[in-house]
This record gives structure tokens, C-alpha cells and sequence, in this order.
């Protein structure tokens, strides 16, 4: 008895070849792995060292990039150190008798304690070098203290003494009782000298002290 044709069989067939054609080659099948409810055991242990590895993740980041901003800060000191070294050339010169003339025309006025001492905060340089390098807390910690009495010191008592020339030229706008230097006020460019030094100054602190801290959050070594 012939078997009646569907619509969903194929024409010429009587749907006994259903199960040859539904199957799928071998190369084309995709293996599924099964998955199996098995008891987990969570040790704390590792638990915690986990969290402390991803937790140094971003610890890291920021003191590699507290330590680059630093040596920037540092660079930058150089630079105002190398302003202050030409303004003492002539003084520097005048004690080791050297004349030379195209310096002494430019009538540099004497120099004031205060930039010699400013001019020794540069060797704290060497200071925050050593402990970025490895880590030292307490190094860090003594360049600050230093940058703040021989960087800050000085510049905050020629903040004070140019203040009545700064004063009165930023009020009456008059030049007759204040010193000049090339017609210029002798107060006000070393108003600008001081601006660039405290925010060096400023920002040195800054990205130490975030150091400091980064290296206590993770154990950083406190080698005297």
C-alpha cells in the first residue's frame, strides 16, 4: 500500500530516509561539554592574595605615574636653578676676579642672601632620585622637609622684601622710588621668578606625598 505524500516530505520519497538526512556529518558537529555541579571549596587565603593583586593593579598605575610627574617637577627645578645661576654669574664672577665685560654692561644688581640658599634646594634633587629609584619612604619624606625650608624658606622672604615695590607699582603705576633693572621693576620679575618656583615647589610636594602614600598602601619598603 503506497504511503500517502505530506507536505512536509520530500518529493520521491515516502520519508524513510528522514533520519539519514537529518543527521550531521561528523567533522561538523560541535562538541558541548557538560556541565557538572561539583562542590567548591573557596580558600580565604587565596582569596586575600587575590584582592591584593588586583588592588596593586592600580597602585602600581599611579605611583608610576606620580614618579614621572615628579621627574618632570624635577626637570623644571633645573631649569629655574640654571634662571638663578645666570642671575649670579656676574657676583660669582666679581669673587673669582674674572672680568668679562659683556656681563659687567648689563649692571646685574647684587645678589641677596636668599638666592644662594634657594640655589642649595637643587641638591634635594638627588634625594627624591634616590628614593623614586627604590621605593625609600623616608627619603621622600626628608626631600620634602627640605624642599619646604630651602625651596619655600627663601623665596617667601623675597616675597616679603619686594613687596613694598611690587605694592606700590601695581597701585600708583610709578617707577621713580622703586629699583628697575633694564627699565623693567626689579620687584615684579622676581614676583614672576617666585610664581614659577612655588608651583614647582607646590607640585613637588604634591606628587611625593601621593607616593608616600601609595607605597604605605602597598608595604613599600621604609629603608633609612
Amino acid at each position: 500500500m503506497a504511503s500517502k505524500v505530506t507536505l512536509c516530505q520530500a518529493l520521491g520519497t515516502d520519508g524513510s530516509d528522514f533520519n539519514h538526512r537529518q543527521k550531521v556529518a561528523g567533522q561538523y558537529q560541535v562538541s558541548v561539554p557538560r556541565i557538572y555541579k561539583l562542590p567548591i571549596y573557596v580558600d580565604c587565603k587565596y582569596c586575600a592574595q587575590y584582592a591584593l593583586v588586583s588592588m596593586s593593579i592600580p597602585i602600581n598605575s599611579r605611583s608610576v605615574t606620580n614618579k614621572s610627574r615628579l621627574k618632570y617637577c624635577i626637570f623644571f627645578h633645573y631649569l629655574l636653578f640654571f634662571v638663578m645661576l645666570a642671575k649670579l654669574s656676574a657676583d660669582i664672577l666679581d669673587r673669582l676676579d674674572i672680568f668679562i665685560l659683556e656681563i659687567e654692561e648689563l649692571l646685574i644688581p647684587q645678589p641677596l642672601w636668599w638666592e644662594y640658599i634657594w640655589c642649595t634646594s637643587l641638591l634635594l634633587s638627588f634625594l627624591a632620585l634616590s628614593a623614586i629609584k627604590k621605593n625609600k619612604i623616608k627619603t621622600l619624606q626628608r626631600y620634602m622637609i627640605g624642599l619646604i625650608v630651602l625651596g619655600y624658606g627663601p623665596i617667601l622672604y623675597a616675597m616679603i622684601y619686594y613687596f613694598k615695590d611690587v605694592w606700590k607699582y601695581l597701585t600708583v603705576g610709578k617707577t621713580e622710588d622703586i629699583q628697575l633693572w633694564q627699565g623693567l621693576p626689579y620687584g615684579m620679575l622676581w614676583y614672576a621668578f617666585i610664581l614659577l618656583a612655588s608651583q614647582v615647589h607646590s607640585f613637588s610636594l604634591y606628587f611625593s606625598w601621593n607616593l608616600i602614600v601609595a607605597w604605605k598602601t602597598r608595604g613599600g619598603k621604609k629603608v633609612q
